[in-house]
C-alpha cells in the first residue's frame, strides 16, 4: 500500500515516517514539506519517495492512503481534501480542533467509502498495556480511581505553531487527546466531567497547567494532569482498586528513541522495553512488588491500518473515539462541569483495548 505523508516536522520525520518504513505491506511512497530542509532530510532518509512542496501534488501519484501531521488547524480542512481525492487517511491528533469539524470527517469517510482513523499512539505505550492488564485481569480489584499525568518542566516558552492561538494550540490539545483516550479505553464512557485550565508562564497565550476529573458510568473516577510547568513530576500512572493499587513513574522509552533516530523493529529484543529499574510497583496489604511492564509497540498501529486498507479488519482507532474526545476537550475548554448524554458516548472498546 502506497502512502503519502503530509508534514515533516517532528510528528512526520521522528514518528510517522519510520513507523510506515518500518511496517509490512506499507510503502512510504510521498512526503510533503515545503521547508527546505526537511525536505533535504527527508530525500536522504527516503531516497524512494517523492518529496512534493504542497498536498495537492500528492492526488496522481497513485496513493492508496495519506497521513496528516500538520499543525491542528489544518487536519480537518486536509483530510476533507483527501477524502475528495479518494484517498484512505490517518489523522495525527485531535482529528480536528472542535466536534462539529470532527463529526463532517466522519460522515464524510462514511458516504465516500473510505477509511479513517486517529493516530493515538499512546494507546501501544507499555505503562498503560500494564495498566489495561492489570485491571482486566482484576489482580487490582474493582478499579475506584485511576490517575494519569503527561507532564514537563518546560518554565520557558519555546516558539512553536502549538504555542499560537491560531493553530489549535495549548497543551489540552496536544496532550489530552491522550489521557483522555487512555481513561475511555480502559474503563469507558463518561458521564460527567470537571476541568481546571490555567496559563502559568507569563509569556504563554495558551494554555499549559490542565486538570480534568472525569467520571465514568461504570463509577470509576479518572483524574488527569497536564502540564509544561511540573518541576516535580508526578507518577505518569496511579491506580487503585479494592484489592491493591499500581503506580510507575517515567514515559514510555519509544517517543525518545525515535526522536533519536532509531528505526523501529517488531523483532528488535529491546524496542519498547523498559529496564527493569524503571518498572512499576504494585501493592497491597502484603506489601509492595516490582511489575514488569510490558513492551511498548507502537508499530502496531500501522500494522493495523496496514491490515485494514487490506480489508482485513478494522482500523486502529475509531474515529468515533477521537470525536468523544473533542467533546470532553471542548467542556474543559469552557471551564465548565458538563454532563454527557448517551449521544456522546464513544465506540465500543475493542478488542485490544477492553472495557
Amino acid at each position: 500500500m502506497r502512502i503519502g505523508l503530509i508534514g515533516f516536522g517532528v510528528g512526520g520525520s521522528a514518528f510517522h515516517a519510520p513507523l510506515i518504513a518500518a511496517t509490512d505491506g506499507l510503502e512510504l511512497a510521498a512526503v510533503v514539506t515545503s521547508n527546505p530542509e526537511r525536505a533535504g532530510a527527508a530525500r536522504a532518509n527516503y531516497p524512494k519517495a517523492a518529496v512534493v512542496a504542497h498536498p495537492r501534488e500528492l492526488w496522481d501519484l497513485g496513493l492508496d492512503a495519506v497521513t496528516i501531521t500538520t499543525p491542528n488547524s489544518s487536519h480537518a480542512p486536509l483530510a476533507h481534501d483527501a477524502l475528495d481525492h479518494g484517498l484512505n487517511v490517518v489523522v495525527d491528533k485531535p482529528l480536528a480542533t472542535n466536534v462539529a469539524d470532527a463529526e463532517s470527517l466522519v460522515d464524510h469517510a462514511e458516504e465516500a467509502g473510505l477509511l479513517l482513523t486517529v493516530y493515538l499512539n499512546r494507546r501501544w505505550d507499555g505503562d498503560f498495556l500494564t495498566v489495561a492488564e492489570l485491571v482486566e485481569s482484576g489482580t487490582l480489584g474493582k478499579v475506584h480511581r485511576f490517575e494519569s499525568r503527561f507532564e514537563r518542566w518546560r518554565p520557558q516558552v519555546v516558539p512553536s505553531w502549538k504555542e499560537t492561538t491560531s493553530d489549535g494550540g495549548g497543551i489540552l490539545f496536544d496532550l489530552g487527546p491522550h489521557v483522555i483516550d487512555q481513561a475511555v479505553c480502559l474503563f469507558g464512557p463518561v458521564a460527567a466531567a470537571y476541568a481546571e485550565v490555567g496559563r502559568v508562564r507569563a509569556d504563554a497565550v495558551n494554555d499549559d497547567d490542565v486538570f480534568l476529573a472525569l467520571t465514568h458510568r461504570n463509577g470509576v473516577r479518572s483524574h488527569l494532569w497536564l502540564s509544561a510547568v511540573a518541576a516535580d513530576l508526578g507518577p505518569r500512572f496511579r491506580v487503585l482498586g479494592n484489592r491493591g493499587g499500581y503506580r510507575i513513574f517515567g514515559m514510555d522509552p519509544q517517543e525518545s528513541a525515535l526522536r533519536s533516530g532509531l528505526v523501529p523493529s517488531p523483532d528488535a529484543a529491546r524496542w519498547g522495553a523498559r529496564e527493569a529499574a524503571d518498572d512499576g510497583v504494585r501493592c497491597s496489604g502484603d506489601g509492595e512488588f516490582a511489575q514488569p511492564t510490558q513492551r511498548g509497540n507502537y508499530l502496531r498501529f500501522y500494522q493495523l491500518w496496514a491490515a485494514a486498507l487490506r480489508g482485513d479488519g478494522p482500523v486502529p482507532v475509531d474515529p468515533a473515539d477521537a470525536v468523544a474526545t473533542l467533546r470532553i476537550i471542548e467542556a474543559a475548554g469552557r471551564r465548565e462541569w458538563s454532563v454527557f448524554d448517551e449521544e456522546f458516548l464513544p465506540s465500543q472498546p475493542t478488542a485490544e483495548h477492553p472495557e
